[in-house]
């Protein structure tokens, strides 16, 4: 008897199986290739778009956020330079 670790689900499974259990089970179960392989692909150029572009807005915000800090610190240099 062959022991293997418990089988991870992905959350595009879960959404398969509830469209099409059939569809999930001839890909998941029985490897057959979906039909839609030029779909698929256009999907994974886009999915991968999409996370370039979430992280290139991280590191913006990150950048404002760094400005924003040192624009604080000069007003707050300036307005005690004000008072001495």
């Amino acid at each position: 008897m062959a022991t293997s670790e418990p089988r991870i689900l992905r959350a595009s499974e879960v959404g398969q199986y509830v469209f099409c259990a059939q569809a999930w089970w001839l890909g998941s179960v029985q490897g057959v290739p979906s039909a839609r392989q030029e779909d698929l692909v256009r999907g994974w150029h886009t999915h991968k778009r999409h996370g370039q572009q979430v992280r290139q807005e991280i590191r913006l915000r990150r950048v404002g956020y760094l400005l924003i800090g040192i624009g604080l610190a000069c007003v707050l240099a300036w307005v005690s330079g004000l008072g001495g």
